[in-house]
This record gives C-alpha cells, sequence and structure tokens, in this order.
C-alpha cells in the first residue's frame, strides 16, 4: 500500500472512526479536511441494493445541481449544418462529425460530456468502446442524444450531471468544489440524493442505498449514515 501523505493522515484524524455523519456535518467536515492547495471537487460514492446484471434495475439518470459543479465542462457536440452552428453558439467546445468521430478512434477524450442528434448516432455509435466506459457515450436517457442541442449544452454547462450504477452496484456523482458554502453543498447533495431515491427500480428490495461515502479528490472518506435521506439545510 502506498504510503498516505501527511496531509491526508492529518485529514484523516479528523473523522471519528466507526461514526456515520449526517450529510451537513460530512459537508462542513469535506470542507475542512481538503487540500489547502487546490479547490477540491467534493464527491459521493453509494452501494447501491440493486443487481446491474438485471435491466430492471439499473439506475441511471441526471440532475442539474442547483449550484453547478464549479467546474465548467467541456462539451462535445456530434452534429451537421444548423446544428452545428447552434451548438457552437450555446458553448460547445467541440463541433463536428465525421472528423470529430474519428479523432476519438484515434484515441483523444479530452472532454467531459458529449451530445448527439439522432441522425448522427449510427456513426458515434462506433465510439461505444471509447466513450461508454468512461460514462460519455450520448443517450437519449439523459438528454445527450436530440435535436435540441443548444439546450443539452447549456444544461450540462450550467451544472447538469449524470450517473450510472457501476457492474459492482456502485453509484458516483460530485456536489461541488469545496469553496462552495456548507449550505449550496447540502442543496446540491439533496438534489443529487433526491433523484437516485426516485430512480430506485421496483425490483429492488431490502435497502436500497446500502452504503454512502463522502471524500474531497484524494481525500479521505468520510462515512454517511443512509438512513439520512432528507438533508437539513446548513
Amino acid at each position: 500500500m502506498a504510503k498516505r501523505s501527511k496531509a491526508y493522515e492529518a485529514a484523516a484524524a479528523k473523522i471519528e472512526a466507526g461514526k456515520l455523519y449526517a450529510p451537513v456535518e460530512a459537508i462542513a467536515l469535506a470542507r475542512e479536511t481538503g487540500s489547502a492547495k487546490t479547490d477540491s471537487t467534493i464527491e459521493v460514492a453509494f452501494r447501491l441494493g440493486v443487481d446491474p446484471r438485471k435491466a430492471d434495475q439499473m439506475v441511471r439518470g441526471t440532475v442539474n445541481l442547483p449550484n453547478g459543479t464549479g467546474k465548467t465542462a467541456r462539451v462535445v457536440v456530434f452534429a451537421n449544418g444548423d446544428k452545428a452552428e447552434a451548438a457552437r453558439e450555446a458553448g460547445a467546445d467541440f463541433v463536428g462529425s465525421d472528423e470529430l468521430i474519428e479523432k476519438i478512434q484515434g484515441g483523444w477524450t479530452d472532454f467531459d460530456a458529449a451530445v448527439a442528434t439522432p441522425d448522427l448516432m449510427g456513426k458515434v455509435g462506433r465510439l461505444g468502446k471509447i466513450l461508454g466506459p468512461r460514462n460519455l457515450m450520448p443517450n437519449p436517457k439523459t438528454g445527450t442524444v436530440t435535436m435540441d442541442v443548444a439546450k443539452a449544452v447549456n444544461d450540462i454547462k450550467g451544472g447538469k450531471i449524470d450517473f450510472r450504477v457501476d457492474k459492482h452496484s456502485n453509484l458516483n456523482f460530485i456536489i461541488g468544489k469545496a469553496s462552495f458554502s456548507t449550505e449550496a453543498l447540502a442543496q446540491n447533495y439533496a438534489a443529487a440524493l433526491d433523484e437516485v431515491l426516485r430512480l430506485k427500480p421496483s425490483a429492488s428490495k431490502g435497502r436500497y442505498i446500502q452504503k454512502a461515502t463522502m471524500a474531497t479528490t484524494f481525500g479521505p472518506g468520510i462515512a454517511l449514515d443512509p438512513n439520512v435521506t432528507r438533508v437539513i439545510s446548513a
């Protein structure tokens, strides 16, 4: 196991072992234990009581965080003609079709989200092996396969996140930066949590959120109380 830095150990010492923290407590602690050198991203991980191998237990969705993510997402749009121009006007970072697909097939993935018009999905589908594992593949269920590319770009730039349970039943999402106020982060967490709860599959039995952890990037994990599903504003 790699040796932990002194900063990590100091941060971990502030977290009470075995304690399950209420969301607002965890947020305040995450802000306190974040890196002093960078504005750390705060991430949340859930272990869900679902079997993602079964189609009726797949949990996938999107949510617009009310206070944004704290970062400006780099957005790729696969579109032609007027739709391509609309995407550029909306602030898309990279717009194209065949040449953009070829660039990604060559190994380029320097972006955070991808949007496509329906007519190009036949070609974009070739990128499944590259974009799929990175959760970057455009999908109608997340609003990223659409003719209204301008809205999709604006939503993503404005703080829209998407999440999907992985094969180990883990689901991860971000709620903002450590520089956000505790209240702003609590509002973002509440919005994401509400959507995850809303998407609980009817086939899922027993406890839905089995384990929950919050942490800053590269920081120690803070165990959340999975029974607290109503976030009290800070």
